[in-house]
């Protein structure tokens, strides 16, 4: 799939119109959500975070993959600081509390998503990233955490997913002094998963969604939703909930039929590249 292959898609009516700062399109099964505030390097306001939510809450029952990307030069710059006003401890808490809601919605919503990276990928912008299953970074992306110079700290989850994505040192080090990775940083540290020229992430990500979205969807289902829980708990505990997801899997129709195809020498070997 490429991008000239996407439609737009604007509903007129629906829980999807009226997304002023979203641009969506689809091609087959795949869903692309773009956010849309270039003048702003797509900083995150309280309507773009509710816009967000909205399409993870709200996606077409075809949909089996969602990329995300930013229109601009930047994917995210993080939280939309003109916005800031000083909050009780009781506001502040509801207000990261809604960042938690929208960005758990897109980790453990019914799809797969791929998120695009490129330019600036910033405190709340790498919370969102962090999110997403799978981040393919061009070689304009850069990454930074700029809460401790600010006066703040994370509240829309990335003192969770960014730590186990950079590992707890390498995110204190980013708080703490304002210290900013570049792509092949954030590639060896391991926040990307891919690495690609500049133009290229989401001719990458649609091709990576469209190989995903052939999978059986139970199976993108489990892998998405299990892997991270199991991730939390104790080694048996994990073993245990793998046996489970294990034969719930295999015992869907769609399973059973691609099992028979590998066996009767209808589907491809796992090969290099």
């Amino acid at each position: 799939m490429t991008p000239e292959a996407l439609t737009p898609l604007a509903p007129t009516t629906g829980p999807l119109s009226g997304l002023s700062m979203l641009q969506l399109a689809v091609g087959g099964s795949v869903l692309h959500l773009r956010l849309n505030r270039p003048a702003k390097r797509n900083s995150i306001s309280d309507e773009l975070l509710a816009q967000i939510r909205t399409v993870f809450v709200n996606l077409p029952k075809d949909v089996r993959v969602l990329v995300l990307s930013g229109e601009g030069e930047h994917f995210c710059a993080g939280l939309d600081l003109s916005e800031v006003s000083e909050r009780s401890v009781a506001e502040g808490i509801h207000h990261s509390r809604s960042w938690h809601a929208c960005f758990d919605d897109i980790q453990f919503g019914p799809v797969p998503v791929i998120a695009v990276l490129h330019g600036a990928v910033v405190g709340g912008g790498l919370e969102l990233a962090s999110a997403a299953h799978l981040r393919v970074a061009e070689d304009s992306a850069f990454y930074g955490l700029p809460e401790g110079t600010r006066g703040i700290f994370v509240g829309g989850g990335g003192s969770v997913r960014i730590s186990r994505l950079l590992g707890v040192s390498r995110m204190t080090d980013m708080m703490l002094t304002g210290r900013v990775f570049d792509a092949d940083e954030g590639q060896a540290f391991g926040v990307s998963n891919y690495r690609v020229a500049d133009g290229q992430g989401l001719a990458k990500a649609l091709a990576l969604a469209h190989r995903i979205a052939g999978n059986a969807p139970l199976s993108n289902y489990a892998i998405t939703q299990a892997l991270p829980r199991i991730a939390d708990l104790s080694a048996s505990d994990g073993l245990f909930v793998e046996s489970l997801m294990a034969s719930i899997a295999q015992g869907d129709e769609a399973a059973k039929e691609r099992v028979r195809a590998f066996l009767e020498k209808r589907a491809a070997k796992v090969a290099k590249g």
